[in-house]
């Protein structure tokens, strides 16, 4: 009866155990996902790119926020516009 009961608490410890272990694996890994969360909130919003256009007399590619436009046609500077 003794080895019967000494089993039976065995066992009991060893499930106690592992469920202990699990439990703290879960919690482990909720504290690095509220970790990873704040760390994002916090990162600054990612700069988006910027569409580039062509010159049409040199061929070199800019930001379309310093276009020079004349004639229909986009210029990197008012030097490569054509004269008038």
């Amino acid at each position: 009866m003794t080895r019967i009961l000494f089993w039976v608490a065995l066992a009991f410890l060893v499930v106690a155990a592992v469920r202990a272990k699990l439990r703290a694996n879960i919690r482990r890994q909720q504290e690095e996902i509220a970790a990873q969360a704040r760390r994002q909130a916090a990162r600054p919003p990612a700069v988006t790119a910027e569409p580039m256009l062509c010159c049409a007399h040199c061929g070199m590619y800019y930001p379309a926020s310093e276009n020079v436009p004349a004639g229909g046609r986009d210029y990197c500077s008012a030097a490569h516009t054509p004269a008038p």
